[in-house]
């Protein structure tokens, strides 16, 4: 897709230094650019290349003033790092779009109902009594089970699997290889040592505007609903299990681990590696830092939690800057000893 440096500024409401007419096709990275390529600046360290880059233009905030002559386009916005957002935004969802349509094989059982502007790639699988919005887009190798619900303007990428029963909002986004609606992890032990299979009965419900990330898993709850609320997003390899309830505008890191019916608060900031226990409560607007451990429930909202066994960030700096002195407390213990 070609666009006019005006028409790129018409989306951004920004302002053209230049000319105008000039066309791009391409986004690029400002040390990288191309002619034909449109960048951004919004870091002081990359100021350097906007005197350097061959792209066509360059999104700028209001603010910049230049100290060298710029060979340059440039298109003036509010603020830079936003503007360039926008524009990835505008882009992708003019390709997406642009994806109508069924490619074949595919199989979609006829009791199943979809909407309009919908595609369905190559080998993708929806099964019996199927509720699916508009605007869906089922990429190649998707599995979606029975009586599965979507909204509108949900995205399946490609080796997703979405679970018998799971019901997914408007304007979600399952990246690939996720799985959605697994058992959950339920096993009864028994007096010979062995472990005997809970059946889990439940579902998911994933609320509008959620992310969730490549190789994610969401299991089904035992009974009733393992909940995602809106706005949450989940990055790639991320394990969810059943029953937990997870609040609106969460965001978790990579390699996260949630035990079951454990409900976290809204507005809440998960970092990589955090290992949270099951059955307890985190409140509204925690932050847990990454490789952090959780083995109780936490009642403050705003605390941030930091090391393993996770406890209030204060209380482990002060802790910690005890440790590392360790060694020479111990030197001197031993001093006072051989003067007693």
């Amino acid at each position: 897709m070609e666009f006019t440096l005006g028409q790129v500024a018409a989306i951004l409401q920004g302002k053209v230094e230049g000319d105008e007419d000039q066309k791009v096709s391409r986004l690029d990275k400002i040390q990288e650019g191309k002619q034909g390529g449109i960048s951004f600046l919004a870091n002081e360290k990359y100021t350097s290349f906007i005197y350097e880059t061959d792209a066509t233009a360059v999104i700028v905030s209001n603010n910049f003033v230049a100290t060298k002559p710029l060979k340059v386009n440039l298109i003036r916005v509010d603020d830079a790092y936003n503007g360039f957002t926008k524009l990835l935004e505008a882009y992708s969802m003019m390709m997406k779009s642009s994806m109508v349509g069924v490619e074949e094989p595919c199989f979609f059982d006829p009791s199943s109902h979809i909407g309009e502007q919908a595609f369905r790639g190559a080998f993708s699988y929806v099964g019996k009594n199927c509720m699916i919005g508009d605007s869906v887009k089922i990429h190649s190798h998707v599995h979606i089970g029975d009586r599965v619900k979507l909204g509108d303007n949900v995205i399946i990428h490609t080796g997703a699997k979405i679970c018998t029963d799971t019901v997914i909002g408007n304007n979600c986004e399952i990246h690939p290889g996720a799985v959605i609606g697994s058992d959950g992890f339920g096993f009864a032990p028994q007096e010979d040592g062995s472990y005997k299979t809970i059946p889990q009965i439940g579902n998911v419900i994933i609320e509008d505007n959620v992310s969730v990330g490549a190789n994610s898993t969401i299991d089904c709850a035992t009974m009733g609903s393992t909940l995602i609320k809106k706005g949450v997003k989940i990055d790639n390899l991320v394990q969810i299990a059943h029953n937990v309830i997870i609040g609106e505008n969460t965001v978790i890191a990579s390699q996260v681990g949630i035990s079951g019916s454990t409900t976290i608060g809204k507005n809440c900031v998960i970092a990589g590696k955090a290992g949270i226990v099951g059955h307890i409560t985190i409140a509204d607007n925690t932050t847990i830092g990454a490789n952090t451990g959780v083995s109780k429930s936490i009642t403050k909202s705003g605390t941030t939690l930091f090391g393993y066994i996770g406890f209030e960030m204060k209380n482990f700096l002060k802790s910690y800057s005890i440790f590392k002195k360790l060694g020479s407390i111990e030197e001197r213990i031993r001093e006072l000893e051989k003067k007693q």
